[in-house]
């Protein structure tokens, strides 16, 4: 998956960010002597540095303007010395801001703080680095038809015109280095949390000397499988080993359950009330349950989820009650988007490879993307081929009217090599948004990548409570080596509402 969910994390975490450290704003010192920008945050024990860095939007083109890149710096609390490494993290998106919802890729412990600074940066187009606005609605894109979707992403490109080419994983992660260079920093410890776990590899293609090792948490590579099909089957695993694992319902009757639905849902939708009203077609619920359900699972172990709920609510739904769907639905949708949906719609339809050719007229892209289709030999799970890519906000056939760029090239057509420098890759068993199978493939781009699979953890594991995920990643950052992972093992499973005939 391309991992640009509408809440990665539902941003609970908020008030953990740092350990609990972030206490305020304007706290700050600029990193120039003068005053704290407005939006600096204070960071209880720790010294914090808060500027800005002016960057063209486009390379070569200075009548398309600058844009005005936030960082935030905190300083390793350790008075006896310089600090041992900065961790640069991104939390995902595209789009998420780092500095105020540093969210997973902030779950370091106040430990690792102890010695280590850690760089928060903004990415153009969010947050404090001039926040995009081409007129979407954060909500609306989520709920809404695919229709309205299609239309909202064309629009988006026809307002942004030539500025378009300005937002990019490349443009954005020269911009990372940009603030490296100016706060003197030599190496980074880039920690990418989903959408972070596609950017920050191109950090370290662009710039390789500048890279200490590498965190990826939630992770999939530039060329995992256009069509998402591992995406779709980790839902029907997440099912089987929840139900294994609680022995409150039968995987295999929940996968056929799951089928039984979405087939219906294909057939006759039913309007569910909330924000929308919301339309539940296959294709809506298919989101719902791949990216919605599949986030935070494992922060709560003892508190039911909306996949918890997914084995009974499809049970029910099966034999003709969908309360539980309705409210299956409900949960899931009752959080607002965090991310900054202009420019999640405009990385995604920039960077990701699409199931057509960008030069082409649109018939020709709807052409090609039937063709592309139509070759699909299965492996959509419980879902038809035409749902599943419907189900995707940022892939299928989402990106299909967007203007093309010309001379744009994308990250999955760049071929240069990735550093030699230690890489963990993380990722929950429970996650159908960057699966197991999605994280394999990113660990081995690197010569010498540790891969460890969380168990009963969903989107992202860095989440879970008991400091088993959050010890590793430390020790990690610490050693360039992944070290004991035992502990995983300890991990309770999620509580499952049963399933009664």
């Amino acid at each position: 998956m391309r991992a640009g969910v509408r809440s990665i994390l539902g941003f609970g975490l908020a008030a953990a960010v740092l350990g609990g450290l972030i206490t305020g704003c304007g706290g700050g010192t600029e990193d120039r002597g003068g005053a704290a920008p407005s939006w600096c945050p204070t960071v209880a024990g720790h010294g914090v540095d808060c500027g800005v860095v002016e960057r063209p939007l486009v390379q070569g083109r200075a009548e398309l303007g600058t844009v005005q890149v936030g960082y935030t710096r905190i300083k390793h609390s350790r008075a006896d010395g310089e600090a041992a490494g900065t961790v640069l993290p991104n939390p995902g998106g595209p789009g998420v801001p780092m500095i105020w919802h540093a969210a997973e890729a902030a779950t370091l412990s106040q430990a690792l703080l102890d010695d280590y600074d850690v760089l928060l940066i903004d990415p153009r187009g969010t947050g404090v680095s001039d926040a995009l606005d081409c007129g979407v609605g954060q909500d609306a894109y989520q709920l809404d038809t695919r229709e309205a979707q299609l239309q909202a992403v064309a629009r988006c490109g026809q307002q942004l015109g030539e500025k378009a080419a300005g937002y990019t994983s490349a443009a954005t992660v020269d911009d990372f280095d940009a603030v490296r260079a100016k706060l003197g920093i030599d190496k980074v410890i880039p920690y990418g949390i989903s959408y972070g776990t596609y950017l920050l590899p191109i950090y370290a293609q662009r710039h390789p000397d500048h890279v200490q090792s590498i965190v990826l948490s939630g992770a999939y590579p530039n060329d995992s499988d256009q069509l998402q099909r591992p995406n779709a089957e980790a839902v029907s695993l997440a099912l089987q080993r929840i139900c294994e694992r609680s022995h409150v319902c039968d995987g295999n009757t929940a996968v056929d359950d799951l089928r039984i639905v979405a087939t219906r849902l294909r057939d006759k939708p039913i309007t569910v009330a909330g924000k929308g009203p919301i339309l539940l077609t296959e294709a809506k619920f298919g989101s719902l349950v791949f990216e919605a359900a599949t986030s935070n699972v494992g922060a709560d172990p003892e508190t039911l989820t909306p996949l918890g709920m997914l084995p009974a609510a499809l049970h029910s739904a099966v034999r003709g009650d969908d309360a539980g769907l309705i409210e299956f639905v409900r949960r899931t949708t009752d959080e607002p988007a965090y991310e900054n949906i202009g420019l999640y719609i405009t990385v995604a339809c920039n960077d990701y490879a699409p199931l057509w050719s960008p030069e082409a007229p649109l018939p020709q892209r709807e052409q090609q993307f039937g063709e592309a289709l139509a070759k699909a030999s299965g492996g959509f799970g419980a879902f038809s081929a035409q749902g599943f890519m419907a189900a995707q906000r940022d892939g299928g056939d989402a990106c299909i009217r967007w203007p093309g760029i010309k001379g744009l090239q994308r990250p999955d057509q760049v071929r240069t090599a990735m550093p030699d420098v230690p890489v963990l890759v993380l990722s929950g068993d429970l996650d159908a948004i960057t699966p197991d199978a999605n994280g394999k493939l990113a660990a081995a781009k690197f010569a010498h990548s540790t891969f460890v699979s969380v168990p009963n953890t969903g989107h992202v594991p860095d989440l879970e409570p008991s400091g088993c995920v959050v010890g590793i990643v430390a020790h990690f950052v610490r050693t360039g080596t992944a070290g004991p992972t035992d502990c995983v093992a300890t991990i309770p499973p999620i509580v499952v509402a049963p399933v009664t005939n």
